[in-house]
């Protein structure tokens, strides 16, 4: 007795091609998504009208910041905080990163005169403030701040890491008070973390350059 075979039996080599087109319509899909996704975010296309204004809901990538009294130009991204944007886009690698979570205050600035941490800062909120990094705190003929002379003759910092933020943080400090108390000045660093523990030195050195800040 002969066995009748299917007509529809299993076919390796169909098997194989679904599977293949099912993957590249997955691709495609992902593809298309990831292309939705962006289109918000990009700026200076032209819509159907013509014009080339940035989409609704989408922010502006090139912008000017105002940082040590220079206005300056930079494409910023959307998520872009500003010690990224100072480190990466403007060369200011004074300003450091430790914690990148606001904890440390490696990478203290100056936004209109009050101590910010840089790494919590999208850049696209500072358009229109004045920023100031450790590089821009002395003279615009590269003279030390009396803060930085008196770290230096104090010895204050070990490693280094910390203290271009407690530079800043000095410096804002005798800015709106010239001559504090020493609690008052570890209340003025309480936000800047020294790794090596040298917070006695800084606060010597900022006590001594009140006189002549």
């Amino acid at each position: 007795m002969q066995k009748k075979f299917s007509s529809d039996r299993y076919d390796p080599l169909s098997t194989e091609r679904d599977a293949f087109s099912r993957r590249n319509f997955i691709k495609g899909v992902i593809a298309a998504g990831t292309v939705a996704g962006t289109a918000g975010l990009m700026t200076g296309c032209s819509d159907d009208s013509g014009s080339s204004s940035p989409i609704a809901g989408s922010v502006e990538r090139l912008i000017k910041i105002n940082v040590n009294g220079k206005e300056r130009p930079v494409d910023v991204s959307p998520n872009e905080t500003l010690a990224q944007t100072l480190r990466n886009k403007l060369n200011l690698t004074g300003t450091k990163l430790g914690c990148d979570r606001g904890s440390c205050g490696a990478c203290t600035v100056m936004i209109d005169g009050v101590t910010q941490n840089s790494c919590s800062i999208l850049t696209h909120t500072v358009r229109s403030a004045n920023i100031t990094t450790v590089e821009g705190v002395g003279g615009g003929n590269g003279e030390l701040h009396p803060v930085q002379t008196a770290m230096i003759e104090e010895l204050a910092p070990q490693c280094g890491y910390c203290t271009p933020g407690q530079v800043v943080s000095g410096v804002a400090l005798l800015n709106r008070n010239p001559n504090p108390t020493r609690e008052e000045v570890r209340h003025a660093l309480a936000g800047n973390l020294c790794r090596c523990g040298a917070y006695n030195n800084y606060v010597n050195a900022i006590v001594k350059a009140a006189g002549s800040a």
